[in-house]
């Protein structure tokens, strides 16, 4: 048998991927292949921040799936691109930068992630980043991953909204990612010199000069080799050409919420009926592969704008071709920024924990492919319930690695969901139409004002919302029957073999997830690696309830529930 060329195999160079082909090459020690199916990220659509839609919605860069029909959206199919290119997704995403709640991560370890707590994980977060306005408890200043808050809210709209949240007795927060994350204020988002500051550029470039990595672009992975319960390498495709690539410690997926599980399940991992219906050999039963499949959902809340401010007018093509050319030159303007540049996390009713509704404020009413909504000057918030309780699967449908697998989300399948929509309707309407909005705020496109009623807010709901692409929580941690990976994100009951993406996230975090993907792929290195995690921080959160705070001020619009 041919001896192993590699130490480690990571199948994915996404958020997670070139996280690890960074950490586990940086001491000379180990020699690592790095496969990923797509290309080159040296793309200006790419690159640059204001042209997210294009490589979101372009074959070339991002896998186009699609879901099954949603039996609780009217049977619609839902858009669901993951990145196939240097960066995965981090590559084609909006680029915020949220790490989510606190509470999110002690929730982790309540669900059998032992040692993934926060006081456990913001340690990582640190060692990633590197904030533009310095570091502290809670942000980092040495880290490969920029960040910052683009043009620092320039436009009038941005503050407005920030203002209008405090007016309806909402909190004001300096730092979502930091101490308190409910609150309005200034949105993040990776973005370093004007550019789009993914993993690709943040981690795998400086990796991608030491001899001990070797980086396989277009790439097909048909499956893990296994030999009894070990992983031994992996069999994939290039130019039409199967190679059998051995490894001499792991095998680590780092496919995502998509892949990773379709991955184990042509492998023959996975559900034994399932595998067996697809024709699939089966060479371990792990029933919770491809389960557990969660995301946010959002919907755009528009508005006319009664001052000519909006981005609205920056859409035609001899504005768009100047703010190209001027972001060619110089890196700067509207071409170097997502334009979330304001946001809002709140709770939804009295009772809950903490934050569950998220704004990304936009100074424009368009869709999400950047065509524009109507004519004339708009903005919108896109708000989501973040904490959904539906679930959903990733199942393999064929043992042809082409053939892409079967997903539904079953979004708004619980009631929970759907009386979290409507609460995002009603909570939006009554901060917008708080006194720092008056200059601005015209008359309501989306929903409309006729959508009043429950029935009426579902009915909308079903037909307006659409995925926030954070599919997650597929292959998931812990230690009952249905986990995936335990808490150093070995596959139960296998050697040689993990997954590290966010997959392995037991439930959605409340916000984005590029950033908490980078946390546990940074701590996972450590991990592999043997090395002693880092100290846990005891570094404070800020618990205090809005409902509170409004009924001391006075505020509270209406009684909660």
């Amino acid at each position: 048998m041919t001896e192993p060329r590699y130490d480690y195999i990571i199948v994915g160079a996404g958020s997670a991927g070139c996280v690890l082909a960074n950490r586990l090459t940086e001491d000379g020690n180990h020699r690592v292949l790095l496969l990923e199916t797509g290309g080159s990220d040296k793309s200006i659509f790419i690159q640059m921040p204001t042209a997210l839609s294009i490589p979101m919605n372009t074959k070339k860069y991002a896998w186009q799936f699609e879901t099954e029909p949603e039996p609780y959206l009217d049977n619609r199919r839902m858009h669901c691109p993951r990145g196939k290119v240097l960066g995965g997704s981090s590559s084609i995403n909006g680029m915020v930068y949220v790490r989510g709640h606190a509470r999110d991560f002690d929730e982790w370890q309540q669900h059998g992630a032992e040692g993934w707590d926060y006081q456990h994980c913001l340690p990582y977060f640190r060692k990633a980043e590197t904030w533009a306005f310095g570091g502290d408890r809670y942000r980092g200043d040495q880290g490969p991953l920029g960040v910052n808050n683009g043009n620092n809210m320039r436009n009038p709209l941005y503050k407005a909204f920030v203002d209008a949240g405090v007016d309806a007795g909402y909190l004001a927060t300096d730092d979502y990612n930091g101490a308190q994350q409910e609150g309005f204020g200034a949105m993040h988002m990776t973005v370093k010199n004007g550019r789009r500051w993914s993993t690709a550029n943040a981690y795998l470039r400086p990796a991608m000069a030491r001899p001990n990595l070797t980086v396989v672009t277009h790439a097909l992975v048909h499956r893990v080799l296994l030999d009894g319960k070990r992983a031994v390498g992996v069999r994939y495709e290039k130019d039409g050409k199967l190679h059998d690539e051995r490894v001499a410690r792991e095998v680590i997926l780092s496919a995502g919420s998509i892949g990773s599980p379709h991955l184990l399940q042509l492998s023959g991992i996975g559900n034994r009926a399932l595998l067996e219906q697809a024709g699939v050999e089966v060479n371990h039963e792990l029933p919770g592969v491809g389960e557990n499949l969660q995301d946010h959902l959002e919907f755009y809340f528009q508005f006319r704008c009664k001052q000519p401010v909006s981005l609205n007018r920056k859409l035609d093509w001899w504005n768009k071709l100047k703010i190209g050319v001027r972001w060619i030159l110089r890196k700067d303007g509207l071409g170097a920024t997502n334009h979330f540049e304001s946001c809002g996390f709140i709770r939804s009713k009295a009772g809950v924990e903490w934050p569950d509704l998220q704004y990304h404020f936009l100074p424009a009413a368009m869709r999400y492919d950047g065509r524009e909504a109507f004519d004339g000057d708009g903005f919108q918030l896109h708000i989501g319930h973040n904490k959904p309780k539906s679930r959903g699967i990733v199942h393999i449908q064929s043992d042809d690695p082409r053939q892409p697998p079967r997903i539904r989300f079953n979004y708004l399948q619980h009631e929970a969901d759907r009386e979290g929509f409507r609460d995002c309707v009603r909570l939006t309407r009554e901060i917008i139409n708080q006194p720092a909005m008056d200059a601005f705020r015209g008359a309501e496109i989306q929903p409309g004002e006729q959508i009043q009623s429950d029935e009426d807010i579902d009915a909308f709901v079903r037909q307006a919302v659409e995925s926030a692409y954070h599919p997650s929580c597929s292959c998931r941690m812990g230690r009952d029957d249905l986990a995936v990976v335990d808490p150093e994100t070995r596959v139960h009951g296998l050697q040689g073999l993990r997954v590290v993406d966010s997959s392995v996230f037991p439930t959605i975090p409340n916000g984005n997830l590029n950033a908490p993907t980078i946390m546990v792929a940074e701590r996972a290195a450590d991990l592999i690696r043997g090395r002693t995690p880092l100290q846990p921080t005891d570094a404070e959160v800020i618990m205090d309830d809005q409902w509170a705070q409004r009924q001391r001020t006075g505020q509270a619009k209406r009684t909660p529930a």
